[in-house]
């Protein structure tokens, strides 16, 4: 399980820095690397399982603790 969780938080980083770069720059790189298309949504939605992942995982270690 521990290696799905640093899967989970890489494309989470990895999308959060793409966000930051839509506010800051208003630069979007996954669009500019996989074109506005399929694959760009099929990434979008990657990052959001994930990040959905990354809630599950925060609310299992607070109640292991």
């Amino acid at each position: 399980m521990e290696t799905l969780q640093k899967i989970c938080l890489v494309i989470t980083i990895i999308g959060a820095i793409n966000w930051g770069l839509i506010g800051i720059l208003d630069f979007n790189l996954v669009e500019t690397i996989f074109g506005a298309g399929t694959i760009s949504r099929i990434i979008y939605t990657l990052v959001g399982i994930t990040g959905l992942i990354n809630i599950g995982i925060l609310f299992n270690h607070i109640e292991n603790e």
